[in-house]
């Protein structure tokens, strides 16, 4: 008989079991999140590199695991790199020294390691020159895999990105590595840009699956990036590079070494080349389907916007005929026979921009391609498809968008047409909450001085709003009644990511029509209208928001009373708002404000009403960087010390540059002097008045 399962016996077999169901339950843990860093299970990925899917083209490459000494010496090097508590700089850097030589050998275990791989990252963001190109060398022939793994791909981004700068340092002919390396290891090195190029060759037959590869797409981007030379530190290359998922990884001391990735870069002209042989041998193969398959792809897509901007930059179409041109470029793939066939309804190339533009995913190409798009295809694009039907466009929620790229390149005359079709639906446009289609409307109507169509649109924005003066406010910044609001949601504070979103279009729509006279009067009213518990909320909910009172408090007014008004509504909450996150920056803002002037001041009582609030909680202010910000704006140090200095300096403020002089006028010998209750700073003060009275008789006798 068959001796019975013990225990033991049956607590191996499940372990066998769940051994089996890893690489399944490995896939399903990857939808989750690109990185997961909250959980470390303390080993390292078994599973190795993501595989090469199509064609059977590779495969799993698996670079061994680090053993258990290894793996807790290379985790405890990570936190103390993270905690950055060494005594002296030197013990740092001897510090690190030690962890580049232990890593040594090791570079594809630490890479593709769930636990390490954040150690390697931080060690390329502080690696010298002689460092980085010893890891291009230790990647080499494996950077096909790494691209596609799950960790390893964060690390290539990384040694792409620190390495782009010093392409430029090589070109330009020197390199400054103050480290210098050991006599025993004097080798001819390679220089930085052979090394891309000998990369770029690994990957170069799979670069058509390697753009919609989960991971390996925004390696991609990142290396497309560095091949044209362009800003790596730009707020849109950040988001288009980088996953939503993806954990920022930083070290202490990695802003200096990365001084030389700043702004426009310099690179070979076999950069410029590879560039070009990457955007071909991408979409070479594709017919019409697999484009728009790629241009509604989830990945795919951003690298084909990014594709799109570096063909149409660095194949710009010159004035000669098509026929004359290098070749059927990437737009013209998107594009067939443009801008002919765009005046054809049924043509391939209108029912793409047709089909791509209500398209979540794909009205992200289309808003790349009508910001990048040559003159004259932009011009038909424009005429057979764009004006129209730009009313039906700036409706739709995913259309607005490139609606409002097509309305920042209207000419005048077309920005007028726009304008007569859309005017009458302003109502609409305010109840769907396109803000956003307003402010472009408003600031391209003042910067090509369409002053009629800016009256039309203010009147359709008020109507809109409501029939109070406050409703505009109210309204454009989605202040409800507070019982609406608790009957929606528990947290009346917490707004969701895309009220927030509305929240901000509307503050910027008050912030751009306050910058235009006119129109600026109905947001003055407006503010003067709504209740001091709105203006408070308006300094305190966001950056927008308060960014409305600020430009409020700098823009001149008709109404005399109109900052004081501001001014007085706010005095009681003062503390408050000083302490605020984003409050802080009006209390701020109103010292700039002077306090004699006929459109624009706060009276100097006022100023001094609020300084002293300020005093009264002055250890409060302390506590916080935004209450040390105002305590140090104010001058809170002077004004307990120096009381009349103080005085002095918040009346600076009121010495305005006098305008030139009319004829006959007299400069400012009529000025009556105060002498203040001491003497002290009174000759400086009385001998700077002087000399600015003698540079205007100058300049009245020059004229």
């Amino acid at each position: 008989m068959p001796k019975p399962r013990t225990k033991r016996g049956a607590g191996r077999e499940e372990r066998k079991r769940k051994r089996r169901e890893e690489p399944e339950s490995h896939d399903k843990v990857e939808k989750k999140s690109k990185r997961p860093r909250t959980v470390d299970e303390g080993h390292d990925d078994e599973d190795g590199p993501v595989g090469i899917h199509q064609n059977g083209f590779g495969e799993k490459e698996f670079f061994g695991m680090l053993a258990e000494e290894e793996q807790e010496y290379f985790r405890r090097a990570d936190e103390l790199l993270e905690l950055n508590q060494f005594p002296t700089p030197e013990e740092r850097d001897v510090f690190l020294l030690n962890v580049y030589k232990e890593a040594e050998g090791k570079e594809l275990k630490l890479a593709s390691s769930q636990s390490c791989s954040r150690l390697m990252e931080r060690l390329i963001q502080l690696a010298t020159t002689a460092q980085k190109k010893h890891l291009f060398g230790a990647f080499a022939g494996h950077f096909l895999s790494l691209v596609q793994h799950r960790f390893a791909s964060h690390c290539c981004e990384a040694l792409f990105l620190r390495s782009a700068g010093v392409v430029s340092q090589e070109l330009a002919g020197f390199v400054l590595d103050t480290t210098g390396a050991s006599g025993d290891d004097q080798k001819p090195e390679a220089s930085m840009e052979e090394l891309f190029l000998v990369t770029l060759d690994e990957l170069e037959g799979g670069l058509g699956y390697l753009i919609t590869d989960r991971f390996a797409s925004h390696t991609m981007r990142v290396l497309l990036l560095v091949l044209a030379g362009r800003p790596l530190d730009d707020a849109s290359v950040k988001t288009l590079i980088k996953s939503k998922n993806k954990e920022n990884i930083s070290v202490a001391g990695a802003k200096v070494v990365d001084e030389s990735n700043k702004g426009l870069r310099a690179v070979p002209e076999s950069f410029t080349m590879a560039t070009k042989k990457i955007i071909q041998d991408s979409t070479s193969g594709m017919d019409s389907t697999g484009v728009r398959v790629l241009a509604t792809h989830p990945m795919g897509n951003p690298t084909l916007q990014l594709l799109l901007e570096l063909d149409l930059t660095l194949n710009k179409i010159d004035k000669k005929s098509e026929s004359e041109s290098s070749g059927p470029t990437l737009l013209y793939q998107l594009l067939p026979g443009a801008p002919k066939t765009l005046s054809d309804d049924s043509s391939e190339a209108t029912q793409f921009i047709n089909s791509m533009i209500y398209d979540q995913i794909g009205s992200r190409l289309i808003e790349t391609l009508i910001t990048h798009a040559p003159g004259k295809i932009f011009k038909a694009l424009n005429v057979n498809v764009f004006l129209p039907r730009i009313q039906g466009y700036v409706r739709n929620d995913v259309s607005s968008y490139a609606a409002i790229r097509v309305l920042n390149r209207l000419s005048k005359e077309d920005l007028v047409t726009a304008v007569e079709q859309i005017a009458p639906t302003t109502t609409q446009l305010v109840a769907k909450s396109r803000f956003n289609v307003l402010k472009t409307l408003f600031d391209r109507c003042f910067a090509r001085g369409a002053n009629e169509e800016i009256k039309k649109l203010m009147k359709g924005l008020k109507e809109g709003a409501g029939p109070t003066p406050a409703d505009l406010i109210t309204t454009l910044c989605g202040f409800k009644d507070e019982a609406e609001e608790k009957k929606k949601k528990k947290d009346a504070h917490q707004l969701s990511k895309n009220e927030y979103a509305i929240q901000s279009h509307g503050a910027q729509l008050l912030t751009t029509i306050l910058a235009i006279p006119g129109p600026t009067k109905g947001v003055q009213e407006s503010l003067l209208a709504i209740s001091p518990e709105h203006l408070v909320k308006l300094a305190t909910t966001s950056m927008p928001t308060v960014t409305v009172l600020t430009t409020a408090l700098t823009t001149p007014s008709s109404n005399p009373a109109f900052h004081k008004s501001i001014v007085s509504a706010l005095l009681p909450h003062v503390g408050d708002l000083a302490t605020s996150q984003f409050g802080h920056n009006l209390v701020n803002a109103i010292v700039e404000v002077p306090s004699k002037g006929k459109e624009r001041s706060i009276p100097f009582h006022m100023k001094e009403s609020i300084m002293a609030t300020l005093g009264q909680r002055e250890a409060e202010l302390r506590e916080s960087w935004m209450g040390r910000s105002v305590w140090r704006t104010w001058k809170g140090d002077t004004w307990k010390t120096r009381r009349v200095d103080w005085k002095f300096w918040m009346r600076e403020v009121d010495v305005q540059p006098e305008p030139v002089a009319a004829k006959g006028a007299k400069g400012p010998r009529g000025v009556k002097f105060e002498k203040p209750a001491t003497d002290e700073g009174w000759r400086e003060k009385r001998n700077k008045t002087k000399d600015s009275g003698e540079m205007v008789e100058k300049t009245e006798d020059e004229q």
